[in-house]
């Protein structure tokens, strides 16, 4: 095996490993014996289970947020496609590299270089707030809401795919459903929202008032 197969080979033992037991409960013995190899073989390619974690985890950051980000930028797409195809996107993440998915949405961890999961769903809305605002001042809404609204879509979707790779086993519901049934909250929600919505509850300053 030469040594960039070594290195890929350790990666993905450490990836199902740190998937099921996180960086805490991983050592660096467990990753040797998996990879059928001497500790010191782990060492000299990443200096400790640390430093593996830390090029597992930005590989995943790094493949989530370029797929997310390609779908949503297409040009002259319409808004209901771009959030069909921004869901899909990370269904799809989550479906093809669950492991990836359950170690970045997990865990928090200063030894990575290209964020957490936390920065990408940061990044992705941003990016959904330019497209509200545009859809905001077409529609007659408050353009300083848009950035609530991004991270109120962004949100929904992400604790959606969440659940449903914590739940794949127990649900019949496959990426496309799940999906089909998120744009019809989120799509469906924009649609027929008001320009000066209300709460029908009542404010109790007012009564005192």
């Amino acid at each position: 095996m030469s040594r960039a197969e070594r290195r890929e080979q350790l990666i993905d033992v450490a990836r199902t490993l740190f998937a099921e037991r996180g960086l805490e409960g991983t050592s660096v013995e467990e990753i040797a014996a998996h990879a059928q190899v001497s500790k010191p073989v782990v060492y000299e390619h990443f200096g400790g289970k640390e430093g593996l974690y830390a090029v597992v985890v930005d590989r995943e950051v790094r493949t989530l947020h370029d797929s997310i980000a390609a779908a949503i930028t297409r040009p002259a797409t319409d808004p209901r496609t771009l959030i069909e195809l921004g869901t899909l996107a990370l269904l799809e993440y989550i479906e093809q590299n669950t492991d990836g998915f359950r170690i970045i949405s997990r865990d928090s961890s200063p030894y990575t270089q290209s964020g957490t999961y936390q920065t990408i769903l940061s990044s992705i809305a941003a990016r959904v707030e330019g497209l509200l605002a545009k859809h905001f001042e077409h529609r007659g809404y408050a353009p300083e809401t848009a950035p609530l609204y991004s991270q109120m879509l962004v949100g929904l979707v992400a604790l959606a795919g969440q659940w449903w790779v914590d739940n794949r086993d127990i649900t019949h519901l496959d990426k496309r459903e799940v999906a089909t049934h998120l744009v019809n909250l989120a799509w469906n929600g924009m649609r027929h929202l008001k320009a000066h919505p209300q709460l029908r509850v009542r404010d109790p300053r007012d009564a005192d008032a």
